[in-house]
């Protein structure tokens, strides 16, 4: 059998829901199923929907959910058990700045290039001011303040100096799944900083919209990556609009060569043009969820149909 991962990175509601679509078009086209990965890496939006994975929510339950349609008995066990979310929309908390953290200008001093320019301005702008407790504890209340036993990794950024925190691996601070969702979802600017055992954190996208990356010194075979915030076709970079999807095209690239350094496979799935008029140019638009789900599973089908992704085959060739 090889040894698959999932990795579903950033990219808000409508994030959220091209992942629902991947999933679901892998699925239905290997007759694989996701919540039998070996590991799955989230990162923001795609932190809600890998704790979803390992809760039990299979990609069908996912769309159905959009759909407004009966979920399968296992998964509406586990939705049952989820509270009622408040209005995580209105400003609650009184914004704040503080002058950067002595650890991160210790980190500029001795090698600035090792500070992502993104993570610094993460953790450098005024926080926002509506606080994911809101949402967070209605997952709590279903995720239980157990970590999931199958391996569940969370990305997010440390605000004192602007590194990465993988929640869920071993030597990372302990905290319970629905905590460090809303970390690894806290949007700099938007969202309020998740405060963590003492310390702050935000958006792990701030790193990378993706963190394939920390999938290179696990015995996997095969990685699978969800990219919504980035763009499948280059040749659409000549939009303007496009430059910063093009930038997040480059990182996972640069990621996804140092998988296959390490011997793993990867296979990414990027929104097309087509996908990108679906999802839209704003990214917490719950309004457009149920289309952008179809579309990503339809892309995901067409892309699976032209190349077919055979999971032992392609594990088989990175070897």
């Amino acid at each position: 059998m090889s040894s698959i991962g999932i990795v579903l990175g950033a990219g808000g509601l409508t994030g959220q829901a091209f992942h629902a679509g991947v999933l679901a078009g892998v699925a239905e086209a290997t007759g694989w199923d996701p919540r039998g990965a070996d590991l799955v890496v989230g990162t923001s939006a795609g932190a809600g929907m890998g704790m979803y994975l390992r809760l039990g929510i299979g990609p069908a339950d996912m769309l159905a959910r959009l759909e407004g349609h009966p979920l399968s008995p296992a998964g509406q066990a586990v939705v049952d058990r989820f509270g009622e979310p408040g209005d995580w929309t209105q400003s609650t908390v009184a914004r704040e700045w503080r002058p950067p953290h002595p650890q991160l200008l210790g980190r500029l001093l001795r090698a600035p290039w090792k500070v992502r320019p993104e993570a610094l301005l993460g953790v450098a702008i005024p926080t926002g001011r509506k606080d994911t407790e809101l949402w967070t504890s209605a997952l709590r209340a279903g995720a239980g303040t157990v970590w999931p036993a199958d391996p569940l990794w969370i990305c997010a950024v440390r605000m004192d100096d602007a590194c990465r925190v993988v929640f869920g691996r071993t030597g990372s601070p302990h905290t319970d799944v629905a905590t460090a969702v809303g970390a690894s979802s806290a949007i700099p600017g938007y969202f309020a900083p998740v405060t963590i055992h003492g310390r702050r954190y935000v958006d792990g996208g701030v790193h990378s919209p993706t963190n394939a990356d920390v999938c290179r010194r696990e015995d996997l075979d095969l990685v699978i990556v969800s990219s919504p915030m980035s763009i499948s076709d280059p040749s659409g970079l000549r939009k303007p609009s496009r430059a910063l999807r093009g930038h997040f095209r480059a990182r996972l690239g640069l990621e996804r060569r140092k998988l296959r350094n390490a011997g793993i496979a990867s296979r990414a799935f990027q929104p097309s043009e087509e996908d990108l008029r679906v999802m839209g140019s704003q990214a917490m638009d719950d309004e457009r969820t149920l289309a952008v789900a179809r579309q990503a599973r339809e892309t995901t089908l067409r892309r699976l149909a032209a190349r077919p992704l055979d999971l032992g085959r392609e594990a088989a060739e990175s070897s």
